[in-house]
This record gives C-alpha cells, sequence and structure tokens, in this order.
C-alpha cells in the first residue's frame, strides 16, 4: 500500500503528519453507499477512514473538510457530518442531476533535516508552508537535508440520472485520475481505462493497487497490480461487481525547488456492477 497522508483539501498538516507513521500499514478512503441513483433529490451517506483492512473501519477516522464539486462545477457543502473514533460520516444531497466529485486533497513541500544530532522537520504540526516560513525554519547548510513537493487525493465520485463530465475535468495540480471511462459507468467483465496525471502531465510507470472489497473475508488481498504506460494509463478488467480501492503512487525528481523530489499519492473508491 502506497497511500500516505491526506486528510482535508488543502489540508491540516497536522493529521498528515500523524498519518506519516502508518504509510504502508494502513489505506485511507471514503466510500459511498452506493454511487448510481435514480431518484430525484436522492440522498448518500459516506464513510470516511483510515483502515488495515478496506472498508472496515478499524484504524482511525479520517478528519477535516471535504469538497464536493456538483454537476455544475459549483462547490456544495456536506450535510450531518460527525467524526467518531474509526470513521467520519456525512450525506449528500444530489439536488442536480449529473456527477458529483468528493475529494480530501493536498499539495505542498515537506523538509527534513538533522540538526544537532536530532531530526527536524518543517512545516509543524498544525503549520502551512510558505517560502518565508521555509526560509526561516531550515538552516542554509541543513545537514541531510531531503525536500519533497508532494501531493495526495483521496476522491470518490456519485451520479444521480445520467453521468456528465464535467466534474471530472483534471486542475493541472499535483496528482489527478483523468477518467477516460467515467467512474460510474463501470461493469463486471468490461475493461475500464484511467489516466494518471502530475501537474497536469502523464504519470509515466505510477505504481496501481487494484483492491475488491470484502478483503477481509478472504485470505488474500486478491489485489491488481498494474503500471502506467507511456501517456499514464491504466486498463482494468473488472473481475466481478463490488466495491473497488484504486491507489495510484507516482515517484520522480522533476520537482519545483527548493524540492528535489516530487511524489503524488492518488486513491478512489470505484463501484462495479453487474451486467
Amino acid at each position: 500500500m502506497t497511500l500516505k497522508k491526506s486528510i482535508p483539501l488543502f489540508l491540516v498538516v497536522a493529521f498528515m503528519g500523524a498519518l506519516a507513521t502508518t504509510a504502508h500499514a494502513h489505506r485511507a478512503w471514503i466510500q459511498p453507499g452506493a454511487t448510481v441513483h435514480s431518484a430525484e433529490d436522492a440522498w448518500v451517506t459516506f464513510d470516511a477512514a483510515i483502515s488495515n483492512d478496506i472498508f472496515y473501519t478499524d484504524y482511525h477516522a479520517m478528519r477535516g473538510n471535504f469538497q464536493v464539486i456538483a454537476p455544475g462545477g459549483e462547490t456544495v457543502d456536506v450535510q450531518n457530518l460527525h467524526t467518531g473514533r474509526f470513521r467520519t460520516t456525512f450525506d449528500l444531497n444530489l439536488t442536480a442531476t449529473g456527477t458529483y466529485r468528493i475529494a480530501n486533497a493536498s499539495n505542498g513541500l515537506r523538509a527534513r533535516w538533522e540538526e544537532n544530532g536530532e531530526r527536524r522537520g518543517y512545516p509543524g504540526r498544525g503549520q502551512a508552508y510558505t517560502p518565508e516560513g521555509y526560509a526561516q525554519a531550515v538552516p542554509e547548510n541543513a545537514a541531510n537535508l531531503e525536500v519533497t513537493q508532494f501531493s495526495r487525493r483521496i476522491e470518490t465520485f456519485v451520479t444521480a440520472g445520467a453521468p456528465t463530465k464535467e466534474t471530472l475535468k483534471p486542475s493541472g495540480e499535483g496528482i489527478e485520475l483523468l477518467a477516460i471511462t467515467h467512474p460510474n459507468d463501470l461493469f463486471a467483465g468490461e475493461a475500464a481505462q484511467f489516466q494518471i496525471l502530475i501537474d497536469g502531465e502523464p504519470a509515466v510507470g505510477a505504481s496501481v493497487t487494484v483492491i475488491p472489497d470484502a478483503m477481509r473475508y478472504r485470505n488474500a488481498q486478491d489485489a491488481i497490480e498494474l503500471t502506467t504506460d507511456a501517456q499514464g494509463k491504466v486498463t482494468i478488467d473488472w473481475p466481478r461487481a463490488g466495491m473497488y480501492y484504486f491507489n495510484a503512487s507516482y515517484r520522480d525528481e522533476q520537482a519545483k525547488a527548493p524540492a528535489t523530489v516530487r511524489t503524488g499519492d492518488y486513491t478512489a473508491v470505484f463501484e462495479v456492477l453487474p451486467l
């Protein structure tokens, strides 16, 4: 598992720091009760958590704000937000027909170095990165300095009525998914294609993991392991209907100064329906 830290959209850095310690051990996800709705004025309930087994709340609730983009491109609020010990829940009223995008995302720089034999970091808990803050916090000749440009996105999609594409457009910032196959038009036995982007360009060679639900009741994860091609694309053949955890991780050395490494971590939850 490659998902590391990610909580609100332009995140609360404190929670990201806590999640860093559980990288490779826990997965973060936002799961809708269902992704396709035909009723007018439909409601959807979501669970948001960080867990060992996907879609089983056994570690920590996901905290922070959630961004919802409605079919017309406007931002709408979630309702009935509640955070418990192991999960956060909220509702979304689908008042317009079309596809909604629900996300938690963050972008920024993170610095780590050694000072007087101790590990130091910037930004600290509760802080957001700024060039001025970096210049003040990081010594000019910091020992073993590592600066990473990171982006993380956790999201899912739900549709009322017919699927639409307005909310699927990438912003060109950080790691993103460009849905060549609509994420609410997925069926068992039919291949789907997605493109992973990093700052608007194809994320070539990104590692992709796809895991079907109910892994708690299997002896193996049954993970599908893929790598994006020269256009940043992957094709997935869904083995059966159900909810799926999708994760893509990326790393290169094309970071913006003062960073030397650029990383991206993307997670989505898809529902695959029977034919």
